[in-house]
């Protein structure tokens, strides 16, 4: 459910050791330090308005995306170009589905798996990110529509070395495998409809071997509530807390995808019990990833009801390509535009309040008024950096607030407080002030494609992907 409350967030920012000061080396943080209250009145303090920016921004693991097929008796693959033309074009994500027909009854050939990597290493080098699913059939023509699981287990780990090595740059495995088009409903070798969890044991297994594959903080999504609370034998109000979730437990890292948004009541088959599965997905999906797309036109697809479940239930991603009816519809009222701005998270920045003359070896406070204007939070790790810039030489100094992005939630005000304790041998002068919200993967943390711009007039830094906050004028005591 959207939330309008007011939280607060104090944002420790961590002590500096093994500090490396040079145009591109970064600061390394090592004990942790209260922040000190820049509202107690003693302090002199710089406060800035930070004007909010109306522009569609593309910021990644957010957005619309563009959904591509690779079967495996086809010859076709992603290429740099047209990565880079769909990013172009506003887009940080792209859907692969890996159709594998071929491979019902044998392993997966060495050339498929090669063409999977070199697609999932040319998203890395553009900027992108994949929902990635596999399948057996994408008709329900074509059977059978999936293989038995001593094969799926086999290809799951045959996926494993390519999946962990390019881990970074999927930003959720959606389980697939099972049934025609990887949806988990029509099936030859499951239980078509489970009604308990011991039904529900061949797609555990199935799950479960994905999850080991993926990182720890990694999620799988599933079509259906039910199938989640089939797999872990839950009930409806067994829901995943602020205190469990993002805690590396199988059922926490477990999301969702709805392929039949706003289609009907239940959203063709979507929700067996449509009340109780409807509060159940409202819940966990301000913990987890939601996204899909729209099925053929209805009265549910209406633009008031269509605004009203995109928040309820915290979409984060949105197929462009279908359904063409409604989104055609959708553009033509300029609802569109909402939705490609509202997907997923939208940071504002209010207000900054800063001390005004930071003293070398003494704390250096900050507190910033962030909205998340969005209809989701973030789903995967982020972290969150105060970077000092010297005007004078370029000389940077980066500093790790202890606060995760993963809790902004959709329509609240953050409250992100910092004390920053500066180095004792800090040269003098002025230094531009940057929040920055990078990649955590080592191979993306500097490329600025994967960084998070928000969405601000004359914040966003291109060059460099931060966000600029302020100018100071450091000194000695």
């Amino acid at each position: 459910m959207k939330q309008h409350m007011k939280s607060l967030l104090a944002a420790t920012l961590l002590g500096i050791g093994n500090l490396c000061c040079c145009s591109s080396c970064t600061a390394t943080s090592v004990t942790a330090e209260s922040p000190s209250d820049i509202n107690d009145g003693k302090t002199a303090v710089t406060t800035i308005a930070y004007t909010p920016s109306d522009k569609e921004i593309i910021n990644p693991e957010r957005g619309m995306f563009t959904h591509h097929e690779f079967y495996s008796d086809k010859n076709n693959e992603l290429t740099l170009e047209q990565l880079q033309q769909l990013r172009n074009e506003g887009m940080s994500l792209i859907f692969t589905v890996y159709v594998m027909r071929d491979f019902r009854n044998k392993d997966i050939s060495a050339p498929y798996l090669n063409k999977i990597r070199r697609n999932l290493r040319a998203i890395r080098h553009s900027g992108m990110k994949a929902i990635v699913r596999f399948c057996y059939s994408y008709s329900e023509k074509d059977k059978p529509w999936d293989a038995p699981w001593d094969v799926t287990r086999r290809h799951i780990e045959q996926l494993k070395p390519v999946l962990r090595e390019y881990a970074d740059v999927i930003a959720v495995l959606e389980a697939g495998f099972v049934g025609v088009w990887g949806e988990w409903y029509y099936t030859d070798n499951y239980v078509f409809q489970p009604k308990d969890a011991s039904q529900y044991g061949p797609r555990k297994q199935v799950l479960e071997a994905l999850l080991e594959v993926m990182p720890k903080d990694r999620f799988v999504a599933v079509r259906y509530p039910r199938a989640k609370l089939g797999v872990y034998n839950l009930q409806p109000t067994d829901t995943i807390s602020r205190a469990t979730a993002y805690d590396g437990s199988d059922i926490s890292r477990t999301s969702f995808h709805n392929d039949c948004f706003l289609a009907t009541a239940d959203d063709m088959g979507t929700f067996l019990d449509v009340a109780e599965h409807r509060k159940y997905w409202m819940w966990e999906s301000r913990y987890v990833p939601m996204g899909g797309e729209t099925c053929a036109p209805s009265d549910y697809c209406e633009i008031g009801n269509a605004y009203r479940e995109f928040a309820a239930y915290h979409w984060s991603y949105l197929n462009k390509d279908y359904h063409p009816d409604v989104l055609s519809k959708w553009e033509k009222q300029n609802f569109m535009t909402t939705v490609r701005k509202k997907l997923g998270y939208r940071f504002v920045l209010k207000e900054g309040k800063f001390t005004k003359t930071p003293r070398t070896g003494k704390p250096f406070s900050i507190d910033l008024q962030i909205k998340n204007e969005g209809w989701a939070a973030p789903f995967n790790p982020r972290p969150v950096e105060i970077i000092l810039k010297m005007k004078k030489g370029g000389k940077k100094y980066t500093f790790h607030v202890d606060a995760d992005p993963r809790f902004w939630m959709a329509g609240e005000t953050i409250d992100l407080k910092a004390a920053i304790t500066l180095p004792g041998d800090m040269p003098e002068g002025e230094y531009e002030v940057f929040l920055n919200l990078p990649d955590p993967d080592r191979q993306l943390h500097d490329n600025l494609a994967y960084s998070i711009q928000f969405a601000n007039e004359g914040v966003w830094q291109r060059k460099e992907g931060y966000n600029r906050l302020c100018t100071v004028n450091i000194v000695r005591p």
